[in-house]
């Protein structure tokens, strides 16, 4: 997960319309509603089982008018069991690769392209090789998918904080967001021109080895699958392709409380929270006292690309034993992942 940095702000929540219908409530369950090594990247794209992603039928069935509905909390709770079942997952590990490749069964199977980002960087315990993996889909229905119709990121990280006191499974702190964005993969791909806009990115990484420091430090801890996609982004002229990221982290918790960064991109935040409006959520989101520092920060900052985290920091189970599946709920899941369905259906409408 991640450290907040300290800063006192008022915020004020600006209210905006919302072309989201709100949804039936549904039944429990359901849906409704660094140094880095100057060593270049090596990039590939993963064939699942040897074979092409799933196919699909881009004019055979009309994108349901209200996507969001189609999110489930269930399909996306299994998949963060399947996480979670791996064990600990801390960047580097035997572990983290069979994540990695459930991951990737698992877009292939929606009918993405997962693409590996492969870079080694320094850290406290020396050189470690990391992976990010990086969705893609093709509106045709080729192989691969094009990198130039993309126009939003949607991201997670998947790796787990190393302790060697505790068993640390990271339920809710890196299983729940890589389980919800392998389900928002299946429901988008019901929309496939939609799903052709989206870049969904798997950060490797994001916790710090032992403690995390600013991103501009000269050794910088933490961040750094974010950090090497923020500046590969940049040296190969995509960053500009973006109009905006949104970054989940931690957003399992039964009693759920998304708490944005205070200094979130307005008109992106209030776009959030008019869509949790719409569909009857808001007591559900709201903004944290403090700046949160993730791995939207690499996006915004460093490849200018407007970002907001959806996370619950008040969770009281954070970077402990009991970050287990028992305290993050399927509900929850759904809530974050229909919310973010709904905004990006208004906004790469636009």
């Amino acid at each position: 997960m991640v450290r907040f940095r300290c800063l006192t702000l008022a915020v004020a929540v600006v209210a905006a319309l919302s072309a989201c219908k709100p949804a039936p409530k549904a039944a429990e369950g359901t849906a409704p509603v660094e140094q880095e090594s100057e060593r270049p990247a090596a990039i590939s794209v993963i064939k699942s089982n040897g074979g092409a992603p799933a196919s699909h039928s881009v004019a055979a069935v009309p994108p349901p008018a209200e996507i969001w509905k189609e999110f489930s909390g269930d399909k996306a709770f299994a998949e963060a069991r399947a996480q979670v079942e791996v064990g600990p997952r801390p960047a580097g590990t035997p572990e983290l690769e069979k994540a990695r490749v459930l991951i990737e069964e698992a877009l292939h199977k929606s009918g993405w392209d997962a693409e590996r980002q492969t870079f080694t960087a320094d850290t406290p315990h020396g050189p470690t090789q990391f992976v990010n993996i990086i969705a893609r889909f093709s509106a045709t229905g080729a192989h691969p998918a094009p990198r130039n119709t993309q126009r939003a990121i949607v991201c997670s990280h998947y790796d787990t904080k190393r302790f060697s006191t505790i068993k640390f499974v990271g339920a809710s702190d890196g299983a729940s967001s890589t389980g919800a964005l392998l389900e928002l993969a299946r429901v988008l791909a019901l929309d496939p021109a939609m799903a052709a806009q989206l870049e969904l990115v798997f950060f490797d990484g994001e916790e710090a080895f032992v403690q995390f420091t600013d991103p501009d430090d000269p050794k910088p801890d933490g961040l750094y699958g974010s950090r090497y996609y923020a500046r590969t982004l940049m040296s190969e002229g995509r960053a500009s392709q973006f109009k905006f990221g949104i970054l989940w982290d931690m957003i399992g918790d039964r009693d759920l409380t998304i708490t944005l960064p205070p200094d979130s991109p307005k008109d992106l935040a209030s776009g959030i929270l008019s869509s949790a409006e719409a569909l009857g959520v808001r007591q559900n989101f709201g903004y944290f006292s403090r700046t949160i520092l993730d791995d939207h920060v690499e996006l915004q900052h460093r490849a200018r690309i407007p970002s907001v985290d959806l996370i619950d920091f008040d969770y009281i189970y954070w970077h402990t034993a009991g970050d287990t599946l028992e305290h993050i709920a399927p509900e929850s899941l759904q809530k974050v992942g229909a919310v973010t369905l709904c905004y990006l259906r208004q906004a790469l409408a636009k």
